[in-house]
């Protein structure tokens, strides 16, 4: 294999494995920044890949079938909002620990999920899914065409989501507000904004990116679904928000940093380049480890009011 060949799968691959880490994370970056830590996420993205899996697993043929992927999505956020909003009742109205309710929500996504899974489908198998789809004349241009411009239509809509998120938090009234909660509760409770609502719709909003996240692994990445087929992405999607300084920017960069690690280590295996295969997989994580150590010594703080319950009754 070619340096350039090997760059171009390295690149190419890297954009595509990011995008469920990408959805993720942004949903999470709305649940920290209004001062709620979600460690459910793996569950809920588990939750949208089985969900998302089923409509093209169950319609096949006859008219339906075009619409399937469509409602497996729509099935993966609507499942997302859900357990978003399960999670903000135990957390925000009856403010429960963040992080045990976190570990609570995610063995039940996992292990609803799994349940679902062996007891409806038994085992392994494919889906059609989503495919690539080429963006006219952009996709003949070197190097950048095959990497940018020859990808599933989610990885454009999760890239085009990064500036959207970016707006919808700096730009908007309802961005303020979720700012304002995460940052301080009382005073923001104190100029009329209810806390309880905008907790509740960054975590609405958070679990419908989740789910999606979860959707993209079974029908565009994947295209199936197995059991440990989230393997731990929920939990470094948690992570780049902290690697991205609560901004979409950042998480952006962590994301792929994360997937080009990833698929330099799948090239290198694929291309038959003698490499320790311990060491190879083990390198994504060593260098989101690394990194995030890096990143504490950024003058960046995160929301005040993180991790803490509001009650308006208290006077502290």
């Amino acid at each position: 294999m070619s340096l350039a060949h090997l760059l171009q799968d390295v690149l190419s691959l890297g954009v595509f494995f990011s995008v469920a880490l990408l959805l993720a994370a942004l949903g999470e970056m709305f649940n920290q920044r209004a001062g709620v830590f979600n460690l459910g996420c793996e569950g809920i993205m588990c939750m949208g890949a089985f969900l998302a899996f089923l409509p093209p697993y169950l319609v096949r043929t006859g008219p339906l079938a075009p619409w399937a992927n469509l409602a497996g999505f729509a099935l993966a956020m609507a499942a997302g909002v859900l357990l978003g909003l399960l999670f903000a009742v135990v957390t925000v109205t009856f403010r429960a620990s963040q992080g045990i309710a976190g570990i609570g929500l995610q063995m039940l996504g996992w292990g609803v999920a799994g349940t679902l899974f062996r007891s409806h489908i038994g085992g392994v198998t494919g889906v059609e899914g989503v495919a690539a789809w080429r963006v006219p004349g952009l996709s003949r241009l070197p190097l950048l065409g095959p990497v940018l411009f020859n990808q599933n239509p989610l990885v454009y809509a999760a890239f085009l989501a990064v500036p959207a998120s970016w707006y919808l938090l700096h730009r908007t009234p309802w961005g303020l507000r979720v700012r304002a909660v995460g940052t301080h509760p009382r005073a923001a409770d104190s100029m009329g904004i209810s806390v309880v609502r905008v907790r509740y719709q960054a975590l609405a909003l958070g679990g419908a990116m989740a789910g999606l996240g979860g959707a993209y692994l079974s029908l565009c990445q994947a295209k199936m679904f197995a059991d440990d087929l989230v393997a731990g992405r929920g939990f470094i999607a948690v992570a780049l928000v902290y690697f991205g300084r609560w901004s979409p920017w950042g998480i952006v960069g962590g994301a792929l940093l994360f997937s080009l690690a990833q698929a330099f280590q799948l090239s290198l295996q694929v291309g038959g380049i003698k490499f320790p295969y311990e060491f190879a997989v083990m390198l994504p994580y060593a260098l989101v480890i690394v990194v995030l150590a890096l990143a504490r010594r950024s003058r960046v703080v995160g929301p005040a009011a993180l991790g803490k319950p509001y009650d308006r009754e208290l006077r502290v």
